[in-house]
């Protein structure tokens, strides 16, 4: 048992991530439903559970109606662990049952089954006086009640016997019931609900909610988990207004000294920076070199790479100079590759934060947008998470780079998969434009909130080993459309020009 912040003794989930979400953990000697379809991970979360009370030295006790203790003990195998401290009491019905003289003839088999079932569960508690106990699972129970009133007076029942036995209880529930009714969730002092998701390609997906939980404040919403080899996962939701701290701003040169001027300085440490044009203009060697360049100063980075492998990453910047790969070997630059067909939303803040937290990142590189997106197709709500991203990073002052790959290779009608310019303190347009039978890139800052930056367009060239940033384009008027006109008319007497 541990305590709560606010000093309240609590009965811990042995699940660190749903603990969080529940603001500590179940608060004891009440009785908690969890639901959720088969595959969704009740057993393993009450395997949790209850080894969490063993490691404490308190008994516990497993009452499993579907399961055998063999299946059990082999569910806990595959994730590595024993169930020693663990009294299983099976009810799972046997074998003679399917003998014709074990059938009942005067009696419904709700009669006799229910109040021998009831009668041994209540004799094990007795004698094992546990203080966690788990129930595999409801469906079993409500197909022996017979009927929903029954079935209710039997839950409320076992709530006032096991209230006055110090014991915390979770209800397994499978959903399987055709005519589901709510009774146990009024009942119930907590309701926590698992789901499975089948996107249509890709693995599957798990979230689970809180449905209720009374006397208590909890992270309300979803909350993506995966269940691996050592039980659940549970990544909480990410809520910015949690991790306000005072930050002192300062600014992250790229060691370019025109890009420096371009940007008034350099990026600023808590602000989010989004890097947009076409594929090919230069995004991901861009941020490849603020993180370089801040891996020379003495600071991390933290790199999240969707659309091409870490090897051709760090190939491509030592082409063009920047030691990546000698910062990534030293650990000042962290590479982490995702897997679109893999990923959660939960999952994916999760290592941001951890980035962030655990290993001090000082900036974050997501590279890029358009992986981000197609990583979670499914996700409606995927402006507001990057919002909460973004918002979190800025209080971690955090400076955070998002590349962000525009449809269309020149001209104004370029367009982004998703809006994101108005979520971004600062927005770097990379562009490509013909001039003279050459196709060349173009850079510019076509936003900078709180802080004062070059309006002019420059030249930018991957070429000869490094990354160059040229002169202001003075000379050509609608380098933005992509087929500029040549103007050799000097800039002076164009600016008198138009004073006049």
């Amino acid at each position: 048992m541990g305590t709560a912040s606010d000093g309240e003794q609590i009965d811990t989930s042995g699940v660190t991530g749903l603990d969080d979400i529940l603001g500590g953990g179940l608060t004891p000697r009440r009785l908690y439903s969890v639901e959720g379809v088969p595959g969704s991970g009740k057993t393993t979360l009450a395997m949790q559970f209850l080894m969490e009370g063993a490691r404490r030295k308190e008994p516990v006790l497993y009452v499993t109606l579907s399961e055998t203790k063999e299946e059990l003990t082999a569910t806990a195998a595959s994730h590595g662990w024993t169930l020693d401290g663990v009294t299983i009491f099976e009810l799972v019905p046997q074998e003679s049952g399917l003998q014709g003289d074990e059938q009942y003839t005067m009696f419904h088999p709700s009669e006799v089954e229910l109040n021998q079932t009831t009668m041994a569960i209540l004799a094990e508690v007795e004698r094992l006086k546990p203080r966690r106990v788990v129930f595999d699972s409801l469906s079993e129970l409500r197909l022996l009640a017979g009927n929903a009133l029954r079935y209710r007076r039997q839950i409320l029942a076992f709530k006032q016997f096991f209230a006055g036995r110090n014991c915390t209880v979770l209800l397994l529930d499978d959903m399987t019931s055709a005519d589901r009714d709510l009774q146990v969730q009024s009942i119930s002092h907590g309701v926590l609900l698992l789901e499975q998701l089948n996107p249509e390609y890709g693995s599957e997906r798990r979230r689970l909610r809180v449905v209720k939980y009374r006397g208590r404040q909890f992270r309300g919403g979803y909350h993506d988990y995966k269940i691996e080899r050592g039980g659940l996962i549970v990544y909480p939701r990410l809520v910015a207004a949690e991790h306000r701290t005072k930050i002192e701003k300062s600014r992250f040169a790229s060691g370019v000294a025109q890009l420096d001027t371009l940007l008034g300085g350099g990026i600023e440490s808590g602000t989010s920076t989004l890097i947009m044009g076409a594929p090919g203009t230069g995004k991901s060697s861009l941020s490849a070199l603020f993180a370089t360049s801040a891996a020379e100063r003495g600071q991390r980075t933290a790199m999240f790479i969707f659309d091409e492998s870490v090897e051709t990453l760090m190939t491509r910047a030592a082409g063009l100079g920047l030691s990546l790969r000698e910062h990534v070997e030293s650990g000042m630059v962290s590479l982490q590759p995702i897997d679109p067909a893999e990923l959660s939303p939960g999952e994916f803040c999760q290592n941001i934060r951890t980035a962030v937290e655990k290993n001090k990142a000082d900036i974050v590189v997501i590279d890029s947008l358009n992986g981000y997106l197609n990583a979670m197709p499914g996700e409606r709500y995927l402006v507001i998470q990057l919002h909460e991203l973004f918002m979190f990073l800025g209080q971690q002052n955090v400076a955070t780079l998002l590349v962000a790959a525009q449809q269309g290779l020149i001209g104004m009608q370029m367009h982004s998969p998703v809006d994101a310019t108005y979520l971004a303190d600062a927005v770097i347009l990379m562009r490509y434009f013909e001039a003279r039978g050459e196709v060349r890139q173009a850079i510019s800052i076509v936003k900078k909130r709180g802080g004062a930056h070059e309006r002019t367009i420059r030249e930018f060239r991957l070429s000869q080993g490094r990354i160059e940033v040229g002169e202001p384009l003075s000379n050509f008027r609608g380098v933005l459309t992509g087929v500029p006109t040549y103007d050799n008319e000097p800039s002076e007497q164009r600016a008198d020009r138009r004073e006049g």
